[in-house]
């Protein structure tokens, strides 16, 4: 039941000793108990007075309260310990996803990493806050109880001391079981995370093509292997418990019948048969605990196994270069660089060098590599061949923390954070100042939306609150993207992709001053961004067909060529 790896756990034997230390002043509560209440029960049968046992009762309430206390001081230290150790996880698995260049979410699926950095850690910590304290009461309090046992009554002390091993090895035994059951149980769980975010993400498509309600019923039937799954663990859970339970109950009962019959026939005295009695179910009861939450501590375990897994996984965190900021006299240079996803070619030997405070502009039908490329600047994936270079300091990748905290990225679909207006515009500088915040607010026309929200600034947007169009959500990533004036580097990835052109060409108005001054690539399929470009660079099937000035591709490129026919000429005049 206790996973290897909590042993690896910073501060783990100091918290180990603690709980030790908690389970014995548990223990020692409960002899007192048995102890006093024996004894005040003795001397009132054997004819004492009342009054003189007001010692004895009061020495028994005191240990009964030092147990409450001592068991709110433990868990208080648990829920401490337990917090603390799953953010701790959560912030690892976090920073693993994002310094694996997305490479973990490819392998394991959006679902399911999704659901080990919510789910998965908050049953980790259910996990640390149930089986460390109870390990530690199993392993502390029987033998404590079963030294103070055997002066009192060897016959009871030895039948409990028979009992436990029997009980732990039944435990053990259908612990496998139950384990098996809960790790298919969370296996199905994955796969269920995995198809019901992909099915989720691609809807649209889905219903475009008249697929939906096929995929209404896959999902149906993969979530419902899950609850066979589930049911079938929690049968196997709550049979464990019932019969360990059981067995401590008839062990209890075993020994209550020997003190019975003994003090029948004279063998055995009053107060130490009532003490037994008083420290048999106690004896028990940590076993009986620990099989009461059974099923939570393996839904933890597989947790925590499948965290440490992700964590683990091969694709470590990136090493770091430095690189000095953006500036006139810089040059990045692609030698050979190619990119594939699941083996599927998508960058073809890409070559080119982009130097200094220049706008390129990138195009090419769908598919034709630009929004790869785009990611590839970005340095949210890295390339599978080929050279990166900065200045000539070679580079595995561009996801270096120096060059992306020059980067701002402005997709086809920026993202709304469940939050307010101000903070999602404050998203790349959180310090800036409220006349900032204004000032960018007015630059992109965002003052008729501030206008209509019942809280101005502060009214939560994104995430199923206030909904947004398209051309909005474009302005507060042009307004972050204002905000931060240190940033020298911005990528566009077919920001107005799903604008109508009305929308686009006041967009560009506003658009166009945020370029300059900066290192600028603008990935798009409509041509009359070019006019304003310093260079164009022609994708075509993951590879570059030309590069240079629009006039002299519209000239020479057949590429171009074929790609401005398809568009309006008035574009590209």
């Amino acid at each position: 039941m206790l996973d290897k790896s909590v042993f690896a756990l910073p501060g783990i034997k100091r918290v180990l000793g603690v709980l030790c230390a908690f389970a014995a002043c548990q223990a020692l509560c409960v002899i007192g108990e048995a102890w006093s209440l024996a004894r005040a029960i003795a001397n009132l049968w054997y004819g004492g007075a009342l009054g003189d046992q007001l010692a004895w009762i009061a020495l028994f309430f005191a240990c009964f309260i030092g147990k409450q206390g001592v068991a709110y001081a433990q868990d208080g230290f648990m829920d401490r310990y337990a917090y603390e150790r799953a953010d701790a996880l959560r912030s690892e698995l976090l920073h693993k996803v994002f310094t694996s260049k997305a490479r973990l979410v490819q392998e394991n699926g959006t679902g399911s990493v999704t659901a080990a950095v919510l789910e998965g850690v908050d049953q980790v910590e259910t996990y640390f806050r149930l089986i460390l304290p109870k390990m530690c009461a199993l392993l502390v309090i029987p033998i404590i109880l079963l030294v103070v046992a055997f002066p009192l009554d060897w016959v009871s002390a030895l039948i409990m001391l028979i009992a436990f091993p029997f009980i732990v090895l039944y435990m053990a035994i259908l612990g496998r079981t139950a384990k098996e059951k809960a790790s298919k149980q969370h296996r199905t769980f994955q796969i269920m995370s995995n198809h019901f975010i992909d099915t989720l993400r691609g809807i649209d498509t889905l219903k475009l093509f008249g697929a939906s309600k096929g995929y209404g019923t896959t999902i149906f039937e993969v979530s419902e292997r899950f609850r066979i799954a589930t049911m079938k663990t929690l049968g196997v859970a709550t049979l464990s418990s019932f019969v360990l339970d059981l067995f401590s109950t008839l062990s209890i009962a075993a020994v209550a019948f020997m003190l019975g019959m003994r003090l029948l026939d004279g063998t055995l005295v009053l107060f130490p048969a009532l003490a037994i009695l008083v420290l048999a179910p106690e004896y028990f009861r940590p076993i009986r605990n620990f099989a009461s939450d059974y099923h939570a501590s393996l839904d933890g375990k597989n947790a925590l196994s499948s965290i440490r897994s992700l964590i683990d996984s091969p694709d470590g965190t990136p090493s770091e270069t430095p690189i000095s900021p953006w500036s006139d006299e810089s040059r990045l240079t692609l030698e050979g660089v190619g990119f594939a996803y699941a083996d599927q070619p998508t960058l073809d030997r890409i070559s080119f060098t982009a130097s200094g405070l220049k706008k390129y502009g990138i195009v090419g039908a769908s598919g034709a590599g630009k929004s790869t490329l785009i990611s590839l600047l970005g340095g949210f994936c890295a390339p599978n061949e080929g050279s990166v270079s900065i200045d000539g300091t070679a580079l595995p990748d561009l996801g270096q923390s120096d060059w992306q905290k020059q980067v701002i990225y402005i997709p086809q679909d920026p993202y709304i954070f469940h939050a307010s207006l101000r903070d999602n515009i404050a998203f790349y500088h959180p310090s800036a100042c409220a006349e900032d915040i204004v000032r960018a607010v007015e630059i992109v026309g965002l003052d008729s939306l501030v206008d209509e929200l019942p809280d101005g600034l502060e009214t939560i947007i994104g995430e199923g609150a206030r909904p947004l169009s398209g051309g909005q959500a474009q302005r507060i990533a042009l307004a972050r993207a204002f905000l931060d004036g240190s940033r020298r580097i911005l990528l566009f990835d077919e920001p107005t992709a799903h604008l109508d052109i009305e929308t686009e060409m006041e967009l560009k108005e506003k658009m166009l001053p945020l370029m300059e001054g900066r290192l600028v690539f603008f990935a798009t399929h409509r041509l009359h961004w070019m006019h304003d470009m310093d260079e164009v660079i022609v994708m075509d099937r993951g590879r570059i067909a030309g590069q240079g000035a629009l006039a002299d591709l519209s000239a020479s490129n057949e590429s171009f060529a074929a790609l401005a026919a398809l568009t309006e000429w008035s574009e590209v005049r």
